[in-house]
């Protein structure tokens, strides 16, 4: 079993910084990319940022230049969010294609989200 649970979402002003953390765990065999996803109040969920097993970062053209997305070991993925607007608000999901042990394909695990809401 394989699980996802992320960490440092909060309140932050217009214009400011946050780091979200990622992590994933369990009986993993090989994980083949971790993700970014966020979901916006009545909109639907959408990919912010990924990184490959080889260290190829994507992002989506609403975050370049203001999201960064880095990795701490094989399991373990940052995003840094600065210049941050109120159109990022949102629940902001991890998200994880990974193989574990005994498992024939890889499957996608999701965390429990966490809160990003940009204000003043």
């Amino acid at each position: 079993q394989v699980q996802v649970v992320e960490s440092g979402g909060g309140l932050v002003q217009p214009g400011g910084s946050l780091r979200l953390s990622c992590a994933a765990s369990g009986s993993i065999l090989s994980i083949n990319s971790m993700g970014w996803y966020r979901q916006a109040p009545g909109k639907e969920r959408e990919s912010v940022a990924n990184i490959s097993s080889v260290g190829s970062t994507k992002y989506a053209d609403s975050v370049k230049g203001r999201f960064i997305l880095s990795r701490d070991n094989a399991k373990t993925v940052y995003l840094h969010m600065s210049s941050l607007k109120p159109e990022d608000t949102a629940v902001y999901y991890c998200n994880a294609i990974a193989l574990a042990i005994g498992a024939r394909n890889y499957l996608a695990v999701w965390g429990q989200g966490t809160l990003v809401t940009v204000s003043s």
